[in-house]
C-alpha cells in the first residue's frame, strides 16, 4: 500500500472511530423531540423526491415544445406542452412550500434540543463533585461542552436532514444516469471524492485546533470578565490595570484569529482543488453527451435532462460529501459534550442508605467525630489532614482556629461530604456519613460561609431558599428575619420583602457584605437543621456588629450542635470548647481561659494579639 493510501485509510478509519457518537447525539434529538422528528423526516423525503419528478417533467417538456414549435412543428403538441409547464410550475410551488414548513418545523426542533441539552450540562454541572472544580481540565471539559452545547446537536439536526434529503434525490438520479452507461454514476461519485477527504481532514484539524485552544479560549474569558463585572472594577481603576488586561486580551485575541485565519485559508485553497477536479469531470461527461447528440443517438430532451441530472447529481454529491464532513465535524464536537456528561461523581449515595436518627420535630444536635482522618486534595502533594481525630458532643458549640493551611475549611468540605477521605472516618449522629444519602445528610446540616451566596432575586425569596422542600410562608420568612436582626435593614429597602437584590437585573438593590451576613443568618434561622457550621462568619464585621450577630447566633444554635471555623479570638471565645489545629491535627482544645493557662499554641497567639492591641491604643 502506497504511502497516499495509508493516509488516506487513516483518515477514513479515524472518522469511522468517531462516528460512533453519532448515535447517541441522534438519541439527544430523538429525546428532545420525537413527534416533531417524525414530521420532519416525512418533509425531507418529500423534498428528497421533488427534484427528480422535475427532471422527468422537464425532459417531457422540452421534448413537447421541441414537438410543437420545431421544423416539424405539430400545433396539438402546444396543449400537451401547456398541461407540463403548469405541472412543472405546481411542483417547484410545492417544494418551496414544503421547504418553509421543513424550516419552520426544524426551528421549534432546534429550540427543543438546544433546551433539552443545555438542562443535560446544567444538571451535570450542579452534581459533579467539588473536587472537578478544582481541576483545570474540568474548566477546558465545561468550556468546551457549554461553548458546543447551545448550538451543535442543532447543527448536527440540520447536517442530518440535508444528508438524508440530498441522499434520497442523488439516488434517483443515479438511477436516472445509468440507462446513459454505468460509468456516468461512478464518475459521478468520483468527481465528488476530493471533496469528501478536504471535509474530513480539516473537521479533524479545526476539532484539534479548538482542543489546543480550550485553554487559551477561557483565559481570554477571564480577561474580559476581569474588564467588566464589578468585582475587579475598583482595583482595575485605583492600580492603572484597565490598559494590562486589554493588551492581554487583545494579543491573546490576536493570536487565536491569525490560527483560526491560517486554517480556514488552508481549508479554502483545498476546495478550489476539489471543486476544480469536479468541474472537469463534469465537462467531460457533457462533451460525450454532446458527441452522441450530433450522431442523432439522443434527443434534446435527453441532453437537457443528462445535464441537470449529472449537474443536480454533482452539487448533490458534494453536498452530500459535505454532509457526511458536516456531520463527522458535529459529531467530533458532540464527543465534547458526551466527555463531560459521561464525567462520573466519586462522591455518590450508598447502595442502601442509612437514616440519620432525628426526632421528627425537635432541633436537638448530632454529635460529630472525625477518626483517624487523613485527607489530600487531587494534585496535591501534602495532607490536609493528617491523622485527624475530633469529637463534637451533640448540642456544643466548638470553635476551631488555626493559621492558614491548618485545615480547617477542609473539615467542613469532609463533614459536608464535598469529599471523601482516603483513610479515617467522619461520623454524624453516630453514622459514617458515605453511609447516609447526600440529600439526608446535607439537609441535616446548615453552613453560613465568609461570603455567602449574593442571590439576585427578592428578599423573600433570599430568606426561603434553604426551606425549598417545605415552602416556607412569609410569617416563618419575617420571624426568620427578626431572629436574625435583619427586620431593620429590610424596612429601609424600597419595597420591603419584595424589594430585588443584587445588580444583575435592572431594579436591584445592592448590599454590603454584613448586609448579605444578615440575611444568610436569616436563612439559618429557617432551616431547621441539628448541626450549623460557620466559616469566618464575623470576618467582615466590626465589633459592635459582630457582638450582636454572635448573640442572635447563640440563640440559634440554641440546642443543636454548632462548629465555627474562625481566625478571631472575639469569635472563639463564644465557644463551649475550642480546638487549635496546626499541619491538619488537633494540637489543643479547651477552654478560652484554660488554653491560655496552658501557655501553648493559643495563648502565645493570643498573648500576641492583645500586646499589639495595647501598643496601637498606647500609640493612639
Amino acid at each position: 500500500m502506497s504511502g497516499e493510501a495509508r493516509i488516506l485509510a487513516s483518515k477514513l478509519s479515524g472518522a469511522a472511530s468517531q462516528l460512533r457518537f453519532l448515535p447517541r447525539a441522534l438519541d439527544l434529538v430523538w429525546a428532545a423531540a420525537h413527534h416533531w422528528t417524525l414530521l420532519w423526516l416525512a418533509l425531507v423525503l418529500a423534498l428528497g423526491a421533488l427534484p427528480v419528478a422535475t427532471v422527468y417533467l422537464t425532459r417531457a417538456l422540452v421534448d413537447a415544445l421541441t414537438a410543437a414549435v420545431g421544423p416539424a412543428a405539430d400545433p396539438s403538441q402546444a396543449t400537451p406542452a401547456f398541461l407540463l409547464a403548469t405541472t412543472l410550475g405546481g411542483v417547484l410551488l410545492l417544494g418551496e412550500a414544503l421547504g418553509s414548513l421543513a424550516g419552520w418545523v426544524r426551528g421549534v426542533q432546534a429550540k427543543l434540543v438546544e433546551e433539552y441539552v443545555g438542562a443535560l450540562v446544567h444538571r451535570q454541572s450542579t452534581t459533579v463533585d467539588i473536587a472537578f472544580y478544582e481541576s483545570p481540565e474540568f474548566h477546558d471539559r465545561l468550556h468546551r461542552a457549554r461553548d458546543e452545547a447551545a448550538y451543535r446537536p442543532v447543527a448536527l439536526l440540520e447536517n442530518a436532514g440535508s444528508l438524508l434529503q440530498s441522499s434520497t434525490t442523488l439516488l434517483a438520479m443515479a438511477a436516472i444516469l445509468i440507462p446513459y452507461g454505468a460509468w456516468m454514476a461512478c464518475a459521478l461519485v468520483a468527481s465528488s471524492l476530493p471533496a469528501l477527504l478536504v471535509v474530513l481532514r480539516f473537521a479533524v484539524r479545526h476539532h484539534r485546533w479548538r482542543q489546543r485552544s480550550s485553554a487559551d479560549e477561557r483565559r481570554a474569558s477571564y480577561y474580559d470578565w476581569m474588564m467588566t463585572t464589578a468585582q475587579a472594577a475598583c482595583e482595575l481603576r485605583l492600580f492603572g490595570l484597565g490598559d494590562y488586561f486589554r493588551t492581554a486580551y487583545q494579543v491573546l485575541r490576536a493570536r487565536l484569529r491569525r490560527e483560526h485565519l491560517r486554517l480556514a485559508a488552508e481549508h479554502a485553497a483545498a476546495e478550489l482543488g476539489a471543486a476544480a477536479f469536479a468541474l472537469l469531470a463534469a465537462a467531460g461527461c457533457l462533451a460525450w453527451m454532446l458527441v452522441r447528440a450530433v450522431h442523432g443517438e439522443a434527443t434534446l430532451g435527453d441532453l437537457a435532462l443528462f445535464y441537470l441530472a449529472f449537474s443536480q447529481g454533482q452539487r448533490l454529491m458534494r453536498s452530500l460529501m459535505g454532509g457526511v464532513g458536516q456531520v463527522y465535524y458535529n459529531v467530533l464536537f458532540l464527543g465534547n459534550l458526551f466527555e463531560f456528561l459521561d464525567l462520573r461523581p466519586n462522591v455518590r449515595d450508598p447502595e442502601n442508605p442509612r437514616g440519620l436518627a432525628r426526632p421528627a420535630q425537635s432541633l436537638r444536635g448530632l454529635d460529630v467525630r472525625f477518626s483517624g482522618v487523613r485527607f489530600r486534595y487531587p494534585d496535591s502533594q501534602r495532607d490536609a489532614l493528617d491523622g485527624l481525630d475530633l469529637a463534637i458532643p451533640a448540642g456544643q458549640v466548638a470553635a476551631i482556629v488555626g493559621t492558614n493551611g491548618a485545615g480547617k475549611s477542609t473539615l467542613l468540605r469532609l463533614l459536608c461530604r464535598f469529599y471523601d477521605p482516603q483513610t479515617g472516618a467522619v461520623a454524624l449522629g453516630g453514622v459514617d456519613v458515605r453511609e447516609v444519602a447526600l440529600r439526608e445528610l446535607r439537609e441535616a446540616i446548615t453552613v453560613l460561609f465568609q461570603e455567602p451566596v449574593r442571590y439576585n432575586a427578592t428578599v423573600a425569596e433570599n430568606i426561603a431558599l434553604q426551606r425549598l422542600k417545605a415552602t416556607a410562608s412569609r410569617a416563618q420568612i419575617e420571624a426568620a428575619a427578626r431572629a436574625a436582626g435583619a427586620e431593620a435593614l429590610i424596612a429601609r429597602l424600597p419595597a420591603g420583602y419584595e424589594t430585588l437584590l443584587g445588580k444583575w437585573f435592572a431594579g436591584g438593590v445592592e448590599l454590603s457584605v454584613g448586609e448579605w451576613q444578615s440575611l444568610a443568618l436569616a436563612r439559618a434561622f429557617l432551616r431547621p437543621s441539628p448541626v450549623i457550621v460557620l466559616d469566618e462568619p464575623t470576618s467582615a464585621m466590626d465589633s459592635w456588629a459582630e457582638a450582636d450577630w454572635l448573640r442572635r447566633f447563640r440563640t440559634l444554635a440554641a440546642g443543636r450542635t454548632a462548629l465555627i471555623v474562625t481566625h478571631r479570638f472575639t469569635t472563639a471565645m463564644q465557644a463551649d470548647v475550642i480546638h487549635v489545629m496546626d499541619s491538619g491535627r488537633i494540637v489543643e482544645s479547651g477552654s478560652h481561659s484554660s488554653l491560655v493557662d496552658r501557655d501553648g499554641r493559643y495563648a502565645h497567639s493570643w498573648k500576641a494579639q492583645m500586646r499589639a492591641e495595647s501598643a496601637a491604643h498606647g500609640n493612639g
